[in-house]
């Protein structure tokens, strides 16, 4: 698991991660696709009113070129 404070451009090691019901419904949904389709896509899953949002990925070392620089270090290198 990696996990990127964009604003900060820091990894960070744990997170806390509130959701209304149908947020969590809206991840859920975008996790199953993510896992059914293999590809390794991403997908954005925003808040009702679109002003914050969390960015879910699978990565293998097999799609690591499909990220940008930045995630490929964190992928890699954790920082």
């Amino acid at each position: 698991m990696r996990i990127l404070d964009e604003k900060r451009d820091k990894s960070v090691d744990r997170a806390t991660i509130l959701l209304t019901r149908s947020e969590a419904q809206e991840l859920r949904d975008s996790l199953d696709l993510l896992l059914s389709d293999g590809k390794g896509q991403h997908a954005h899953v925003p808040d009702e009113d679109f002003q914050k949002e969390i960015t879910i990925a699978i990565y293998t070392p097999e799609n690591l070129n499909e990220f940008n620089q930045r995630c490929q270090k964190l992928i890699e290198d954790n920082c």
